[in-house]
């Protein structure tokens, strides 16, 4: 029901929201558990949202995160990606008193500036974010915060693309995902003036590509040498493994042994392109 400008979503499925129930959503996460799961991410197409449609006005997100909290055998909850406007100070101070939430939040941007945010149809300034941000930073130790922009959205100026890039400069976020924009038929933005050629979209998402990889480089950089649990996902080629921290740091390391679902401490080590190599304690 937000109706981004960009998005053909709430056209493609509807713009009412529609919650799972969440005594389904416990159980299916105890039945992961059973099967050795030990991380949770909880997903939907808007989840800051989740609740809206049911009577109990007790009903939210916070609920849910609560109620897999108490479930014996999940180590870590996660979140896909969510509104900005979630992170209340009740919110932020609800869990970050719970250990199994991850210190890691995907915020959705889409533009660090405030004209083009408008005509996106984001429900946010770039100060209101900037305010979760620091939220975040001030309640949950070590807490990665992650997010996606769009470059080249229709009437996207250079003014204000730089604006983008020195407010994405000056809140260093971990990691960030770039898309040029693309348009959706039967979207707004998609009939906008101004349309932004493909050779400047390219342009621009490099340069805030590169900017990316700065800030992982600091914000990883600060955990080199220390010592910090791994859930490994997946194995990625002989004897070597690939798996994340809780703030969301992707560590590889090499094991002679099977360590594929385990949470193993590693000592991380160096930082390379999009990961950090680090070896099991």
């Amino acid at each position: 029901d937000r109706f981004c400008t960009y998005c053909i979503i709430p056209y493609a499925r509807g713009g009412k929201v529609r919650s799972r129930d969440l005594e389904s959503i416990v159980s299916e996460v105890e039945k992961l558990v059973l099967n050795g799961y030990k991380e949770v991410v909880l997903t939907g197409i808007h989840v800051a949202s989740y609740g809206k449609d049911v009577r109990d006005e007790n009903i939210n997100l916070l609920t849910v995160i609560k109620a897999i909290n108490e479930i014996n055998g999940i180590e870590r909850i996660r979140l896909s990606s969510v509104e900005p406007v979630l992170f209340t100070d009740e919110f932020v101070n609800e869990v970050s008193k719970m250990e199994k939430v991850c210190p890691h939040y995907h915020l959705s941007l889409q533009s660090g500036c405030d004209e083009t945010l408008k005509r996106m149809n984001r429900r946010y300034t770039t100060k209101e974010y900037k305010e979760i941000v620091d939220r975040l930073r001030e309640n949950i130790p070590n807490v990665a915060i992650t997010t996606d922009v769009i470059v080249g959205f229709p009437g996207e100026t250079n003014d204000e693309f730089n604006k983008t890039y020195e407010f994405l400069k000056e809140i260093e976020l971990s990691q960030m995902h770039v898309f040029k924009y693309s348009p959706r038929k039967g979207t707004p933005a998609a009939t906008m003036e101004n349309q932004i050629d493909p050779q400047m979209k390219q342009f621009r998402s490099e340069k805030l590509l590169n900017l990316n990889k700065e800030n992982f480089n600091k914000f990883a950089g600060k955990f080199i040498g220390q010592e910090i649990d791994v859930l490994f996902e997946q194995s990625i080629a002989e004897n070597t493994y690939e798996g994340l921290t809780p703030n969301y740091i992707r560590v590889i390391v090499k094991s002679d042994r099977e360590i594929h679902g385990e949470i193993l401490k590693v000592k991380l080590t160096d930082i390379k392109d999009e990961y950090v190599e680090g070896t099991l304690v």
